[in-house]
């Protein structure tokens, strides 16, 4: 069996720093939302944006450079290097925040429903509502937040 068996529920029984690689990459939905440009307020309130990461492909939500990323965008950060207290810009729905707050990962979680599809289907995914920020300016990106 292999240690990152997604039948069973590993998310349910290991803790976030006990997990293998492996484990903690399909943690991530998919949703793309991690790679757009936010606004923070000093309450640690998040405003999301219609602006994507350069790397990130607006249509399928994926890295273009995963591997890469931490050294070709400034401000890209490895979730797996943050202290769990610096998870509040995470979007509420993002599995590493739900599970580091004690909460159940969602129905249409790809590891939970089986099928990448449904985080899309039920509508977290940013897929085809983004740019990339190569195809704005930058004074008009404060002008495109992300509605939901």
């Amino acid at each position: 069996m292999s240690e990152c068996n997604h039948t069973e529920r590993f998310w349910e029984t290991t803790t976030l720093d006990d997990m293998s690689e492996c484990q903690w990459e399909s943690l991530c939905d998919g949703c793309g939302r991690c790679c757009l440009v936010r606004f923070e307020e000093p309450d640690r309130k998040v405003f999301y944006t219609r602006a994507a990461c350069r790397l990130l492909d607006t249509g399928t939500c994926r890295c273009g450079d995963y591997a890469n990323r931490l050294s070709r965008v400034k401000g890209c950060l490895s979730i797996a290097r943050l202290d769990r207290d610096k998870y509040y810009w995470l979007p509420m729905t993002c599995a590493y925040r739900v599970l580091s707050e004690g909460r159940k990962l969602s129905w249409w979680h790809p590891l939970v429903s089986g099928n990448r599809r449904t985080v899309v289907d039920a509508g977290i995914s940013v897929a085809g509502r983004v740019f990339s920020e190569d195809h704005i300016h930058p004074d008009e990106i404060d002008s495109l937040l992300l509605e939901d």
